[in-house]
């Protein structure tokens, strides 16, 4: 009878500590791995998706200014709060590279350099990641382009980036994201819609995923 009734006590206690721990567990962070939820301090990092580019075109439709063969970008988490939620990042790099223009007058690209960093990173449960500057800044990228009269500085600016987060493919994708240019030559076009997408974005090698 004493046997039982121990049996029975320690069955009980097994499946109250059960339902305790199941809810935790089972709802894991905004942003995971296959090695578990990415912790805080962790950095993520990306390059361009195979066989893409990241382009600055003077249109949203258009296929007129700057194209770039590489681009990568490191951001250190700095949330990740339990899902759904919405996760945050602190975006400290971002690169381009091997770029080209085919705007009349151009004879090639120097160079694409991204000021203002660091940009605030959020990244919800349903994929939608904005980027945002630090109060009172702006997002801001200049452009230095070769022309036959010499370097010219074409300086583009936007209150902010939207782009989705895939798990098909661990991607992070922008599309058409519009900066208006705030100093430059008339070869600068007026304004630059910002495209690329980003794949796959990894903490440690481990490709990241969006719960």
């Amino acid at each position: 009878m004493r046997t039982r009734s121990l049996l029975a006590l320690a069955g009980t206690v097994a499946a109250l500590s059960l339902t305790a721990v199941t809810p935790a567990s089972a709802a894991g962070a905004v942003l995971t791995t296959a090695n578990g939820d990415v912790v805080v301090g962790d950095v993520l990092n990306a390059s361009l998706a195979t066989g893409t580019t990241a382009t600055l075109y003077s249109s949203a439709t258009g296929t007129s200014g700057v194209s770039c063969a590489a681009s990568a970008f490191s951001a250190t988490v700095t949330d990740n709060p339990t899902a759904p939620g919405t996760a945050t990042e602190s975006l400290t790099g971002h690169t381009f590279g091997s770029c080209t223009a085919n705007v009349i007058g151009v004879l090639g690209v120097t160079g694409v350099t991204v000021n203002n960093l660091a940009y605030t990173t959020s990244v919800a449960s349903d994929g939608t990641v904005t980027v945002t500057p630090a109060s009172g800044s702006t997002i801001q990228t200049t452009v230095v382009l070769r022309t036959l009269l010499g370097s010219i500085n074409c300086v583009y600016q936007a209150p902010s980036l939207t782009g989705t987060a895939n798990n098909a493919d661990n991607s992070i994708n922008f599309t058409s994201q519009q900066f208006t240019k705030t100093s430059g030559s008339s070869l600068c076009f007026a304004n630059g819609y910002f495209t690329a997408k980003y794949s796959p974005v990894t903490d440690a090698g481990a490709p990241v995923t969006v719960n």
